[in-house]
């Protein structure tokens, strides 16, 4: 049984949320601010975390960076809810280590869809045919011991970047649609922004720094990694 957290300072909509999760047979978690949700994390470490941004306390993405330096909680899920919209919001919230981001008020369906499809994708443990070392210029991933070389160095990826690099660098030289990203990465089918996407590509190329360059933009339609 799958562990969820819920830190939502809304209670209806955190009974709400706890309600219909549970129903789908997870188990659940919940805090109403940001303190005891971050203390409450860092206890149970929980397989997924839906979280509030704009809490009492602490800050929603001050809880993803505090969870992101600790070995123990740094590849937790977090899903990060919020009653904004605009762009630069859904940019914070991955570039603090968010997996994904939905804006109030959502579907139910549409967050348990989501809920399942960054669960499976943190459950895979895809191994390549090519085998366990994958070499792209001076990017090396260990498929094994899901480790990142980045010029020499070990880059510190969340779960979602490192199955976006991986999926890239698989398919080396080949142009990957954002709406293909989306569905093989993320294993959404007709849902989610396209947005995700750019936004995770920006921050997978600043993570690994030059060698970075070597994803390529292709405009209008998607990506593809070569030299």
């Amino acid at each position: 049984m799958k562990k969820i957290l819920v830190i939502e300072d809304e209670k209806d909509l955190a009974e709400l949320l706890v309600f219909n999760l549970e129903k789908e047979g997870f188990k659940l978690l919940c805090s109403y601010d940001g303190i005891s949700g971050l203390e409450k994390a860092k206890r149970e470490e929980p397989d997924l975390i839906v979280l509030d941004l704009m809490l009492p306390g602490l800050m929603g993405t001050e809880i993803c960076k505090e969870l992101r330096k600790e070995p123990r909680t740094a590849k937790i899920p977090v899903l990060m809810l919020t009653a904004k919209g605009e762009e630069i919001d859904r940019v914070v919230g991955f570039e603090v280590g968010a997996d994904d981001y939905m804006v109030k008020p959502f579907s139910m369906r549409e967050l348990l869809l989501r809920i399942r499809a960054i669960l499976k994708r943190c459950d895979g443990q895809a191994v390549p045919e090519t085998g366990p070392m994958l070499t792209m210029g001076e990017i090396t991933i260990d498929t094994e011991r899901h480790l990142v070389l980045s010029a020499g160095k070990e880059v510190d990826l969340t779960t979602t970047e490192y199955k976006l690099l991986l999926y890239l660098v698989e398919r080396r030289g080949r142009v990957l649609s954002r709406e293909l990203l989306l569905q093989n990465v993320w294993s959404y089918n007709n849902m989610g922004d396209t947005r995700t996407v750019d936004t995770h590509i920006t921050r997978l190329r600043g993570k690994l720094g030059s060698p970075g360059d070597l994803i390529k933009t292709v405009r209008g339609f998607g990506y593809k990694i070569e030299e």
